[in-house]
Protein backbone atom coordinates (compact mmCIF):
# COMPACT_ATOMS: atom_id res chain seq x y z
CA UNK A 1 0.00 0.00 0.00
CA UNK A 2 1.48 3.65 -0.78
CA UNK A 3 1.64 5.91 1.73
CA UNK A 4 -0.81 8.95 1.68
CA UNK A 5 -0.07 12.74 2.61
CA UNK A 6 -2.01 14.29 5.27
CA UNK A 7 -3.62 17.26 3.53
CA UNK A 8 -3.27 19.75 6.85
CA UNK A 9 0.22 18.85 7.68
CA UNK A 10 2.03 16.85 5.32
CA UNK A 11 2.92 13.73 7.28
CA UNK A 12 3.28 10.32 5.48
CA UNK A 13 1.03 7.42 6.94
CA UNK A 14 -0.71 4.18 6.24
CA UNK A 15 -3.32 4.99 8.76
CA UNK A 16 -6.79 6.23 8.74
CA UNK A 17 -6.19 9.09 10.73
CA UNK A 18 -3.24 11.45 10.73
CA UNK A 19 -0.74 10.42 13.92
CA UNK A 20 0.45 13.75 13.78
CA UNK A 21 -2.67 16.80 13.66
CA UNK A 22 -5.73 14.00 13.90
CA UNK A 23 -7.00 14.98 10.38
CA UNK A 24 -8.36 11.86 8.24
CA UNK A 25 -8.36 14.50 4.88
CA UNK A 26 -4.95 11.93 2.88
CA UNK A 27 -3.99 12.53 -0.42
CA UNK A 28 -2.30 9.93 -2.84
CA UNK A 29 -0.67 12.34 -5.12
CA UNK A 30 2.28 14.34 -2.78
CA UNK A 31 6.36 14.51 -4.24
CA UNK A 32 9.13 15.03 -2.30
CA UNK A 33 10.39 13.40 0.95
CA UNK A 34 11.82 14.79 4.06
CA UNK A 35 12.79 12.86 7.12
CA UNK A 36 13.18 14.77 10.42
CA UNK A 37 15.16 13.10 13.11
CA UNK A 38 15.52 16.11 15.47
CA UNK A 39 13.26 19.16 14.46
CA UNK A 40 14.47 21.73 17.01
CA UNK A 41 17.82 21.56 15.59
CA UNK A 42 16.82 21.17 12.08
CA UNK A 43 16.18 24.40 10.06
CA UNK A 44 14.49 22.50 7.21
CA UNK A 45 11.87 21.60 9.73
CA UNK A 46 11.60 25.44 10.85
CA UNK A 47 11.61 27.06 7.00
CA UNK A 48 8.90 23.90 6.81
CA UNK A 49 6.88 24.87 10.31
CA UNK A 50 7.47 20.91 11.37
CA UNK A 51 7.85 20.81 15.37
CA UNK A 52 7.58 16.50 15.53
CA UNK A 53 9.86 13.69 14.04
CA UNK A 54 8.93 12.03 10.90
CA UNK A 55 8.71 11.34 7.47
CA UNK A 56 6.71 14.66 5.95
CA UNK A 57 5.71 14.89 1.80
CA UNK A 58 7.08 18.41 0.61
CA UNK A 59 4.54 18.93 -2.06
CA UNK A 60 0.64 17.67 -1.87
CA UNK A 61 -1.97 18.10 -4.29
Amino acid sequence: MKEMACRRCRTLTNEKVCPNCGSTEFSNEWSGLIIVLNPAKSQVAKTLAITKPGRYALKVS
